[in-house]
């Protein structure tokens, strides 16, 4: 059968099969069992000409329905300057992937140097790595990083305020790996302090996960958490949505080892559920049992700034059994994404765009309170999300809203909606999702 866009020919073809022993390609298949193997033809369409495709995709796309989202969740619609996709579409940036040869590779080098810089003073930490796949798989990474820093513990206490999504991930790696996972309650929304230093007194607790924002939206008061834990020699693990540090106090500044969390609300199009990228950033004493790549910088023979791969930790370019992880492509084309955004927005704008967020956010909470069908679930400050007890069938309102043009929210109950607000909403929009919620 010939291929058209395959580089082989007949004679390549025969010359491979002769040195590996076999007389056809279907000698290859000699061990699927004739039953189980497809003989018919395949349900492909005829090829279509350029212009044909793309008609064919226009036509998906006109099909698509673009809501006005109030929906988050860990995932939020945030504004992408205009820049950012001319810069990622250069060919040097699109099709390269990870540094190996460090030496030809100065530009990739230098504005992953530039991710880890910015990431490390959003979150307030001393180290960041060359950016992980995104915020759930970070944080059951530093689940594992928690377990191999401990001498003996093998047990992560997560509180259950983190997103079930998240948990889900790191029960399924903790599974794998042999730590224990044990649930911190919550009380009225919050972690309970309480319940957490009982379960840390009893020992074998190698680290502690929480979030900020929480599930709920909720900014929690994590005064004390650091040294309960550092107390009984257990790493505090933060996970934050990255966009909200702007604002918000940061990891650092409560005390945490390792601050995770996902880089898509620094500007990543939602794009139906991906790529984005996941970030990690830890304490200098734990640089080593990071994950991925650490990149630095130095001089070279000639004395010009130059960048190396500072730190390689994994299985590719050391023992396995010594790897801290098997990670291998990090994401870096996503990471110079929320770099250029980082550096578009400035320390300002990024300030300003979380503003918005959280003004917008209040705004819509005060507005819905006020037709009477909804109360707020929890009395704790929030930043740009939120959760409302409504008064009617959950289900029905939301799919009004659909038909309506509005994502209304994500449902965590029965009765309970939680709101998510960026700096791309407007007021109009606001008050028409109030209107038809009445």
């Amino acid at each position: 059968m010939s291929f058209k866009y395959f580089p082989h020919t007949e004679g390549d073809i025969d010359a491979m099969l002769s040195r590996i022993g076999v007389q056809s390609l279907d000698d290859l298949y000699a061990d699927v069992p004739e039953g189980i193997r497809f003989k018919g033809e395949y349900d492909l369409p005829e090829a279509k000409s350029e212009v044909e495709v793309r008609r064919f995709f226009d036509a998906l796309c006109r099909g698509d329905r673009q809501l006005t989202c109030f929906a988050g969740a860990g995932v939020y619609d945030h504004y992408t300057p205009s820049i950012i996709p001319y810069i990622i579409e250069r060919s040097e940036f699109l099709t390269s992937y990870t540094p190996y040869q460090a030496e030809i590779s100065q530009g990739t080098l230098h504005y992953i140097f530039e991710y880890q810089t910015m990431m490390a003073r959003l979150t307030g930490m001393d180290i960041s790595n060359a950016s992980m796949y995104d915020g759930t798989t970070a944080t059951a990474e530093a689940v594992l990083m928690a377990k191999a820093a401990a001498k003996k513990a093998d047990t992560v206490l997560v509180s259950d305020t983190v997103d079930p999504k998240i948990q889900a991930v790191v029960n399924t790696y903790a599974h794998f790996h042999g730590v224990k996972i044990r649930i911190i309650g919550h009380a009225e929304g919050v972690t309970d302090k309480g319940e957490m230093c009982r379960m840390l007194d009893e020992g074998g607790v190698a680290g502690v996960v929480v979030q900020q924002p929480n599930r709920y939206g909720i900014i929690e008061d994590y005064g004390g958490f650091a040294e309960a834990c550092h107390d009984k020699k257990a790493l505090l693990i933060m996970n934050s949505v990255a966009a909200d540090l702007a604002l918000l106090k940061t990891p650092g500044e409560w005390g945490a080892d390792i601050a995770v969390g996902d880089g898509q609300s620094l500007g990543i199009p939602m794009s139906f559920g991906g790529p984005y990228v996941g970030y990690m950033c830890c304490t200098e004493k734990l640089m080593r049992k990071m994950p991925g790549r650490i990149v630095g910088e130095t001089r070279d023979s000639r004395g010009n700034r130059s960048f190396v791969l500072t730190l390689q930790a994994r299985e590719q370019h050391i023992r396995r059994q010594k790897a801290t992880s098997n990670i291998c492509s990090n994401e870096s084309l996503m990471a110079l994404f929320v770099t250029v955004y980082m550096a578009t927005m400035g320390r300002n704008g990024l300030k300003e765009a979380a503003s918005l967020s959280y003004a917008g956010a209040h705004y819509l909470c005060d507005e819905l309170v006020k037709t009477g069908r909804f109360t707020l679930v929890y009395n704790h400050p929030f930043f740009n999300e939120f959760c409302v007890r409504y008064d009617g069938d959950v289900d029905a309102l939301q799919s009004k809203l659909a038909d309506n043009g509005i994502l209304g929210g994500v449902k965590i109950a029965d009765d309970i909606l939680m709101f998510a607000m960026t700096e791309k909403r407007t007021k109009e929009e606001i008050d028409r999702l109030v209107d038809l919620c009445k």
